[in-house]
């Protein structure tokens, strides 16, 4: 995924590793797309060594000498068969610890399994307004156009955000159900 990333990146204009991290962190790739800004220079050295990308200059940056790549013309074919790969992935990817905790919830007091998944919710509330805050500088920094594929992959982790804390709702209205029982 971090080599697609640069890829992109470079396709569209050359920038030095430093750029790339920063426009990674703004873009918050982390959250969406699972990336450490701070990989993209081990992806840039295997990036360079496959030939993918080139430096296209040296920039003086202080005492220091800043690279600035540039994708190859092999690199944009691989950028293609990167986002190929990425289309056609069929993996899903389940909660999967949220769903092995509720099959054994039982196995906790019922109170202090209440007060894990409410913290659970918490974390997860927390996590749709960040992912609110995100569009939101988006939009601004579009000047409040949010392409249709981007509003339907925020749309998309809203949704997936919602579903998880519908799932624990249930939950706990399960798990509240049995403590008024007992």
């Amino acid at each position: 995924m971090i080599k697609l990333l640069v890829l992109a990146i470079l396709n569209v204009k050359p920038m030095s590793g430093y750029d790339i991290k920063s426009l990674l962190e703004i873009s918050d790739t982390q959250r969406w797309a699972g990336v450490l800004p701070g990989s993209i220079y081990n992806a840039l050295r295997k990036l360079e060594r496959d030939g993918y990308i080139e430096i296209e200059s040296l920039e003086a940056n202080g005492n220091r000498q800043k690279a600035i790549y540039k994708i190859t013309e092999s690199g944009r074919k691989y950028q293609i068969e990167l986002v190929k790969e990425c289309l056609t992935a069929d993996k899903i990817h389940y909660p999967t610890q949220l769903y092995t905790g509720l099959s054994f919830v039982d196995q906790l007091p019922l109170q202090e399994a209440m007060d894990d998944l409410k913290k659970n919710k918490e974390q997860l509330e927390m996590e749709y307004d960040m992912l609110s805050k995100g569009m939101d500088s988006k939009k601004k920094s579009m000047g409040n156009h949010i392409p249709e594929l981007t509003q339907i992959i925020f749309e998309h982790m809203f949704e997936t955000v919602r579903s998880q804390i519908e799932l624990i709702d249930k939950t706990l209205t399960i798990l509240s159900r049995q403590k008024d029982e007992s």
